[in-house]
């Protein structure tokens, strides 16, 4: 059997210590804050995040480079036979183009995983390559399965401000007014590549009844069912900033899911900086059988 690595980015919100504690390994994202380059989790704590943002920082992402990407593959494959590479949706960061670009020059032996996950789903695809080396499968292979799995995940997101989406031209100045003055709730989702509207909510609560519905209208319609032990399937809760009313939603998404367990992480900074803070998400992810 291949010894196999497994190397993701800091948006699955694996900390350095964690991927330690798990045996893979995290890429810190770089954001250039007011003209400085830091790297999340190395240089740049979430506190420290958002005391930027909410102080007006100018914050943009940026990608991995080259360098520190290949740098590392090149350490590990000194000890590996092969990697397994498990970025950001391509359909929201280039680095995942980037890093498959970077794998040409590698003969096969760093397979760049396009599953389009973020976050506490990107998470989870870690932990399920994890599952298949140890069911022997090969870099290439998990590489294909986990991109044949990648709509077997879901995320809704309730924002708290629209003032980010606006600062980052994602609505127009003048929908964000209206949004702000009627206090519309947006709750946005991840199907896929793309992070879409998906409901406008007129209070928290309604919210997050509407992304409780839509869940399980995914996990239901779509994903076959939590099962009677939660058997089925992965849930996860995440969220911007606000822990307490992470933990207050994670408790009402549990009395809607007796049965599951539920994983709550804070969101990648490279969503939280678009999305601002106080941002609440509830995901879900099919298990593999």
């Amino acid at each position: 059997m291949a010894n196999i690595a497994i190397v993701t980015d800091s948006n699955s919100g694996i900390t350095q210590s964690q991927a330690k504690e798990l045996g893979v390994f995290v890429i810190p994202m770089p954001f250039m804050i007011n003209e400085k380059t830091y790297f999340e989790d190395i240089d740049l704590s979430q506190e420290q995040f958002y005391e930027m943002l909410t102080s007006g920082a100018e914050i943009g992402t940026s990608q991995p480079t080259p360098e520190a990407v290949m740098k590392l593959w090149d350490e590990l494959l000194k000890e590996y036979d092969e990697i397994v590479h498990i970025p950001m949706s391509s359909g929201l960061s280039g680095s995942c183009q980037s890093a498959m670009v970077f794998a040409r020059d590698y003969d096969g032996k760093v397979q760049v995983v396009n599953n389009q996950r973020i976050s506490v789903t990107q998470r989870q695809s870690v932990l399920d390559a994890k599952l298949l080396i140890e069911r022997g499968m090969s870099a290439k292979e998990i590489k294909e399965f986990l991109e044949a799995d990648k709509f077997n995940s879901s995320i809704y997101i309730m924002l708290d401000t629209l003032f980010y989406l606006k600062k980052g031209g994602r609505i127009t100045p003048a929908a964000a007014a209206i949004g702000t003055m009627l206090r519309l709730k947006p709750v946005l989702t991840i199907q896929g590549e793309k992070l879409d509207a998906f409901a406008k909510a007129r209070t928290t609560n309604q919210g997050k009844s509407m992304m409780i519905n839509a869940i399980r209208n995914d996990i239901n319609n779509r994903f076959g069912g939590l099962g009677g032990n939660g058997e089925n399937i992965w849930m996860q809760i995440a969220y911007t900033h606000d822990k307490v009313a992470a933990e207050a939603f994670k408790a009402e998404v549990q009395e809607a899911f007796p049965n599951a367990e539920i994983h709550m992480d804070p969101l990648s900074l490279s969503v939280a900086c678009h999305i601002g803070p106080g941002a609440l998400a509830v995901a879900c992810c099919k298990k593999i059988k």
